[in-house]
């Protein structure tokens, strides 16, 4: 099988605590996931990752960028070094995302037709081409245990016709991207001790903007392809916070609840934490490793209740020149187990990419520690009988 996926408990706000089981491993859920996008996590190597966050069982599942890959180093050449995972020598469950978004962000270089998307290469600005069939391609070559459909994700604010047209397209471009995953997910070739190729699984997104409607009807429409999982995308691209939260919820009432449920590009820890509480099972986000080459750390406002509000650090600060304390006193992470406010801004301040890759380290393990926290909480709801695929 390529995914079995595992409710064991809910909450009355509709959380759920489960297992999501890929070829690579079984992944704990609500889970948070590591953006890998050039098949690293910036700053960060991959045994570090093995090893942060709570008991120090680290990321259990990370993910990486389709587009950025298939520019550079390109995937037939993943494909021949035997996948993704083995090429960076990642031994644990990945997803790859579509594409669709990176093409969104490409606005001025792209164009969109119902074929797929030209767009240029913000790299070299050479020229390429997009279709559903071409993304499924070049991610069954990198082989990643989890792909995405090739989606338009709509700008914001954008009209409710626009918004109306893109998820049309959206919807066409899902099954065309179902089709081709059906027809042609054997086709790699794997070293001998790798999961099969046709292992992969393969999420329809969700689109819609913020119109609650449009969100419905995308939601139905995708339920009917059957995917074995559904991603909520078009979401954190500069709307508020609170319109995030409520399309978040409007759409979880459509989706299979025997289905894993992601929401793609969020967000800040209490944010994720918010949407985990509420249903979400996977969520991705640049921002722990971001902030953290900016010299933005996230710590808890009381140090002894890892439930108390999420403040965040700036490292920078003259006021930590000669703190001989840790980033976090109430964080068991390698960083604040180790090392001092004063040497992280000394760091920062000498130019040192030391500096980058501790804050990148702490700022992951909170974002594990957080998960790791609402999984109990969840674990402790009414137990529910397990639903499987």
């Amino acid at each position: 099988m390529s995914l079995a996926f595992d409710v064991t408990a809910t909450s009355a706000d509709g959380g759920r605590r489960g297992a999501l089981h890929l070829p690579h491993g079984t992944v704990q859920t609500p889970v948070f996931m590591p953006v890998g996008t050039a098949a690293t996590v910036k700053t960060v190597e991959q045994g570090a990752l093995e090893h942060l966050g709570p008991g120090d069982r680290g990321a259990e599942i990370i993910l990486a960028n389709t587009y950025h890959l298939y520019l550079r180093p390109g995937h037939e050449l993943i494909r021949r070094m035997g996948g993704v995972h083995r090429f960076m020598s990642w031994r644990r469950p990945m997803l790859t995302d579509s594409g669709g978004f990176q093409v969104f962000s490409l606005a001025k270089l792209r164009k969109v037709t119902p074929d797929g998307v030209e767009f240029r290469s913000h790299l070299d600005g050479s020229k390429h081409f997009f279709s559903p069939e071409h993304s499924m391609a070049v991610q069954i070559a990198l082989g990643a245990d989890v792909m995405m459909a090739f989606d338009e994700c709509v700008e914001t604010p954008a009209s409710w016709e626009r918004t109306r047209d893109s998820m049309a397209l959206t919807h066409s471009w899902a099954q065309r991207s179902l089709d081709y995953w059906k027809a042609h997910r054997g086709e790699v070739p794997w070293a001998e001790d790798g999961p099969e190729p046709s292992h992969q699984a393969l999420f329809g997104i969700v689109q819609g903007g913020m119109y609650k409607d449009l969100r419905q009807q995308s939601a139905e429409e995708l339920v009917t392809m059957d995917f074995l999982g559904y991603a909520i995308g078009g979401l954190a691209v500069g709307e508020p916070r609170e319109t995030t939260r409520e399309m978040i919820a409007h759409t979880l009432q459509f989706l299979p609840r025997d289905k894993p449920r992601y929401v793609m590009g969020v967000g800040y820890p209490d944010e994720i934490e918010e949407y985990a509480r509420m249903g979400v099972d996977m969520m991705d986000c640049v921002l722990p490793t971001r902030a953290g080459r900016h010299g933005l750390l996230f710590v808890r406002e009381d140090p002894a209740d890892r439930s108390s509000k999420v403040v965040r650090l700036n490292i920078k600060r003259q006021e930590n020149t000669a703190d001989g304390r840790p980033p976090d006193e109430g964080c068991g992470c390698p960083v604040c187990r180790r090392y001092t406010r004063a040497y992280l801004r000394h760091l920062f301040a000498s130019g040192e990419p030391l500096g980058a890759t501790l804050n990148s380290m702490h700022n992951l393990a909170f974002y594990l520690e957080t998960m790791e926290r609402v999984r109990g909480d969840l674990a402790g709801s009414t137990v529910q009988p397990v639903l499987s695929l």
